[in-house]
């Protein structure tokens, strides 16, 4: 039997993955979830009121605010369940796993749900520096997992140098992670543009360019 090679230890600096679900009803949680996005896509966020959501949702204010005692806190985890289908794409190497999480991303906003929902929370982000943080914890660094783990995949095979310094590792995670998110969300949510094959090869060659380059720093 061949040996095992063995698995580059991860950096302890992107946050882990949220878990999936709470120890509750999870038919009713989808519920109001799906009910909170769609009032933020309908009313906005100042229309929005907790007794709209149970209503559409099914269920009592006072289920609601067990689960969710703020406006701030069910907003943002109905936005954050969004994201949790997203799993990093291992297809045998880094250029097809870029594309294929990339591309897998795009769709993911390019919902008018998805795009209704996160525009009025970013917005209203800007205002409450409270909810930027809450944002920040929920949605964009458990997101990181998926660079973590996509970099941590092409050591394993060969792609990518080890990582010699666990900080500047972590610091190639942050870089990579906003460029593509920040890349993504740019072209469809301020641009207004798709997510074309040509955009999508051109890009990835440039995320791969960038983690080569960073490698060798």
């Amino acid at each position: 039997m061949a040996p095992t090679t063995p698995q580059p230890a991860a950096p302890e600096c992107a946050a882990p993955p949220r878990g999936k679900g709470r120890p509750r009803s999870a038919a009713a949680d989808l519920a109001i979830l799906d009910a909170t996005r769609e009032a933020l896509a309908e009313l906005g966020w100042g229309g929005l009121t907790m007794g709209d959501v149970a209503a559409r949702a099914g269920v009592a204010k006072t289920t609601l605010y067990r689960r969710w005692p703020s406006k701030n806190e069910l907003v943002v985890d109905a936005v954050a369940s969004l994201f949790d289908e997203l799993e990093m794409a291992d297809l045998g190497s880094l250029r097809a796993d870029i594309a294929a999480t990339v591309s897998r991303f795009a769709d993911l906003l390019a919902r008018p749900e998805s795009q209704a929902a996160l525009m009025a929370l970013f917005a209203e982000g800007s205002r409450d520096p409270q909810l930027r943080a809450r944002i920040r914890e929920r949605i964009v660094d458990p997101q990181k997992h998926l660079v973590r783990t996509g970099r941590g995949n092409a050591q394993a095979r060969g792609e990518l140098g080890s990582d010699r310094d666990e900080h500047a590792a972590c610091e190639e995670i942050d870089l990579v992670f906003d460029l593509i998110a920040g890349a993504v969300e740019h072209r469809l949510l301020v641009a207004g543009e798709e997510i074309t094959p040509r955009w999508l090869d051109r890009f990835t060659t440039m995320v791969l360019g960038a983690l080569t380059s960073l490698g060798e720093d």
